[in-house]
């Protein structure tokens, strides 16, 4: 076994575990710990005692890290001025004032829908779909069968279903 290898194999867990902490995540830490390795090996000659290898190592590891860590903050702008580049406009994450106004009306037809359902019918609804309670839960909660919250739960569901549908074709 090469004195290399022999250093590595006996320092390469601790110097990954101090990498741990200083990348942030396992994955991270296990590319730079090969890219460590690799740049002591081939620098090796200007190690002055083995017995520093550790400390060594993992200063090497740091620095790989730092640059990784700098090269992921700048990515962005990187793709941003190659995009630019090339021609394009970056886009705004933000929704287009249509979406905006589409949703809006979609929440204000649902609620007209829910509004128009009989009462037993609107609870089920609201709880189960509109809340996220269970089947079970919204039985108990309004004192019915768990048959009687389901029959309820999908006579809501297709009534909202119906309504929807013709607000949606009339303003189509």
């Amino acid at each position: 076994m090469s004195d290399f290898e022999s250093l590595a194999n006996a320092h390469k867990d601790a110097v990954y575990r101090q990498l741990i902490r200083t990348c942030g995540n396992p994955d991270d830490a296990e590319d730079v710990l090969v890219e460590a390795l690799m740049r002591a090996y081939q620098n090796l000659e200007q190690l002055r005692e083995h017995t520093a290898f550790r400390a060594w190592l993992a200063q090497i590891g740091r620095r790989v890290c730092w640059h990784l860590r700098r090269r992921e903050e700048l990515l962005p702008i990187v793709h941003l001025s190659a995009l630019e580049t090339d021609g394009f406009q970056p886009v705004d994450p933000a929704p287009l004032p249509d979406a905006i106004v589409g949703r809006q009306r979609m929440r204000e037809l649902l609620q007209e829908a829910v509004d128009r359902l009989a009462p037993e019918y609107r609870k089920v609804y609201e709880l189960r779909d509109l809340q996220g309670y269970s089947g079970a839960e919204v039985a108990e909660m309004l004192g019915i069968s768990l048959a009687a919250q389901k029959s309820r739960l999908h006579r809501a569901r297709t009534q909202v279903r119906r309504f929807l549908d013709r607000a949606l074709a009339e303003a189509a």
